[in-house]
């Protein structure tokens, strides 16, 4: 019996599009400035000397952007990126230049979904702090009330299944008892393998395979 929702964002509940087009693109714009505007400021220190500690070599304002620039070019799912793109889209979503996009059939089945008690929850490879900006100024208004928790790569990678055993046993509820929406199929593969229910979300493509949908209204439990 399904309990709980745990849902991707990126080509799930959002345009990959936009993500990439529009969030990605303001965070590499305002990179420079930002770590120029914060550079002393602790969170922005314990990034910069993570980040020393990772490549091996001491990282000055010039190198952090070049470093960061080419992650954000590359798409590399690095928990370093993730952290400090969310400190800058903190400020473009406080500012209103920018506004979580949210499908309105995703929107309207996750309320339907939270309204009948089940436990929602999102694993994106965002970092936490960007997905309670992204679903608290989206286009909706702040949808956070929505969701029973938030899990990021920190937890582990998403096409590794031991990610899901931990989301399970931090929730306290069964991987049987879950629904996990993706779009990308290696993560539908893991959360299977951990013993969860799975459904791929194929909204630009159509559906070759058994657990598939089009989008949230073809959600039924």
């Amino acid at each position: 019996m399904i309990k709980a929702i745990l849902t991707d964002i990126e080509g799930t509940t959002s345009s990959i599009s936009y993500v990439k087009e529009v969030m990605f693109e303001y965070s590499k714009i305002r990179l420079k400035d930002y770590l120029q505007k914060h550079w002393e400021e602790e969170h922005i220190k314990n990034i910069i000397n993570s980040l020393s500690q990772k490549l091996e070599k001491n990282i000055d304002l010039e190198k952090a952007v070049l470093v960061f620039k080419d992650f954000i070019e590359k798409d590399v799912k690095d928990t370093l990126l993730k952290e400090l793109q969310g400190h800058i889209w903190e400020e473009g979503f406080k500012s209103g230049e920018l506004k979580g996009h949210i499908y309105e059939d995703a929107y309207l089945k996750l309320k339907e979904l939270k309204e009948k008690g089940y436990k929602i929850f999102v694993y994106s490879s965002g970092s936490i702090k960007a997905q309670k900006l992204f679903f608290g100024y989206s286009l909706y208004g702040d949808i956070t009330y929505l969701f029973d928790g938030f899990f990021d790569t920190t937890i582990g990678p998403k096409k590794d299944k031991n990610s899901y055993i931990r989301i399970a046993s931090a929730t306290e509820i069964e991987p049987q008892a879950f629904l996990f929406l993706s779009d990308v199929k290696d993560e539908i593969k893991a959360s299977k393998e951990a013993g969860m229910n799975a459904i791929l979300v194929s909204r630009d493509k159509p559906c070759e395979e058994k657990d598939c949908i089009r989008d949230f209204n073809d959600i039924n439990l």
